[in-house]
């Protein structure tokens, strides 16, 4: 059985996360490591918008402020994510890999097999959402919300319809990130504070909205399922949808001040996170 590394970094900055992510890609395609499993978490919790969100436009920074939340960009792309009570994982690996299809939607649907197992693994009737008919697909293409898990995209993870995990990807230079967020807990209002609308109306008619298409994880359970659950169900998960091995992967002191040199330089910047 093919062997795949893994690694739980616990609560890191939003900085050291986003810079660990592509040092892992780094790494992989300088045949350093394996392929990586990724699961973490974020000290403070923490805004984090796509790579293409345009912030001065949808984000109210005076919220993301009073609430005393982290920000930073994405490489990847999709909306905004509030990463507060959850599990965040990452999924670092070639292209050419045996293992994934050569388009993104396939890849989604190969690599969230280890979510929809690790979800089946706990009990939850989770499926993937498939868009359709042409009028979803189109809205995929044209989100009307800034926030993340407004609505699932293709080979996202639902129960009854519910999005419960929202995943975005990136391929560079050969190699696939996929990262993405499993909600175990989820304060609405603080969610929907952290964005801008047209006025108090919108705001309260897509807040109202927002139930009917997303639910965090302790919603859909009798007991409440902890963190460390999560990381259990999800490593057995991914080992079983991808059919490989997972062994632990230990960062050495040169590599973590490849990831400190790449947050500073980068990730925790107003340039890369403003884009100014």
């Amino acid at each position: 059985m093919e062997i795949w590394y893994f690694l739980d970094s616990g609560l890191k900055g939003p900085a050291y996360n986003m810079a660990l992510d592509e040092k892992l890609m780094d790494w992989h395609r300088e045949k350093k490591i394996n392929p990586v499993i990724r699961f973490y978490g974020w000290n403070p919790p923490t805004l984090s918008v796509g790579y293409f969100q345009n912030v001065e436009k949808e984000i109210d920074f005076s919220a993301v402020e009073k609430h005393g939340l982290g920000f930073v960009r994405r490489p990847t792309g999709g909306r905004g994510v509030l990463h507060d009570d959850e599990l965040t994982y990452s999924v670092i690996v070639n292209e050419d890999h045996p293992k994934m299809p050569a388009t993104v939607t396939e890849a989604y649907r190969v690599i969230s097999e280890g979510l929809l197992e690790g979800f089946r693994y706990l009990g939850l009737e989770a499926e993937f959402s498939i868009p359709r008919t042409e009028e979803e697909k189109d809205r995929l293409k044209r989100p009307r919300s800034a926030v993340c898990f407004d609505a699932p995209s293709w080979y996202e993870l639902v129960v009854e319809g519910r999005k419960i995990a929202g995943s975005a990807q990136t391929r560079q230079k050969g190699v696939i990130l996929q990262h993405g967020s499993i909600i175990m807990n989820i304060d609405e209002d603080k969610l929907f504070d952290i964005f801008k609308y047209p006025n108090q109306r919108v705001r309260e008619r897509m807040q109202r909205a927002f139930k009917s298409k997303a639910v965090p994880i302790n919603a859909l359970t009798e007991r409440n399922i902890t963190i460390e659950e999560m990381k259990g169900a999800m490593k057995v998960g991914f080992e079983k949808g991808l059919d490989v091995k997972l062994e632990p992967l230990v960062l050495t002191a040169e590599q973590e001040e490849e990831v400190q040199e790449l947050m500073t330089s980068k990730y925790d910047t107003e340039k890369w996170n403003y884009k100014l």
